[in-house]
């Protein structure tokens, strides 16, 4: 009766698990991701026109930690209208060949820039300011990075963070995100 009992609570589980739509390259789809010709400087440009932020987002097919996004942080009512309404989201196949132009001019095919950045996990994401300097590439430009999968609260903190400037001032993110995080676990 028990073993049971234990399957059907499993089953009712995992039926509440989201699945996020999945393309032929293997990267999950979702409505707030652009297709573009993946000139970084043409993207800033057309962020700024709309009134969002540049973020690029580096993932690869078959990655467990990027799946997790997709299921379960992404889909959080509060951070996917953050990523519809704020930001102008841009992503890169960590192993892809289409060709990528990064603020400086250089053009690569996707894996190669990606290797030339030297980001090593999937996903990371880098949010850009408002303005690049004239010669640097995307790690430099970057306002800053998120490394990797993290939690509903962390990501909703960091895509706040950077929508304020954070990175502009005084109180490093990892403070930020404390204070942020008292208020937000009483919410829950």
């Amino acid at each position: 009766m028990l073993k049971r009992l234990m399957t059907i609570l499993a089953l009712v589980a995992s039926a509440g698990a989201a699945t996020a739509e999945l393309g032929d390259d293997g990267l999950h789809r979702a409505d707030w991701i652009r297709n573009t010709f993946l000139d970084l400087s043409e993207d800033l440009a057309e962020a700024n026109a709309e009134g969002k932020r540049l973020m690029l987002i580096v993932e690869q097919s078959g990655c467990i930690y990027c799946a997790q996004m997709h299921e379960e942080v992404f889909p959080v009512p509060e951070i996917e209208a953050l990523l519809t309404d704020r930001f102008f989201v841009v992503r890169l196949n960590m192993y892809g060949d289409l060709e990528v132009v990064d603020f400086d001019g250089t053009v690569l095919p996707e894996k190669d820039m990606v290797r030339s950045w030297s980001v090593n996990f999937t996903p990371t994401i880098l949010f850009f300011p408002e303005t690049v300097e004239d010669g640097q590439r995307a790690p430099q430009a970057a306002a800053a990075v998120m490394p990797g999968a993290f939690g509903r609260w962390t990501t909703f903190n960091m895509l706040n963070w950077v929508l304020e400037e954070g990175y502009a001032g005084d109180e490093g993110f990892q403070r930020y995100h404390a204070r942020m995080l008292e208020s937000q676990i009483g919410t829950e």
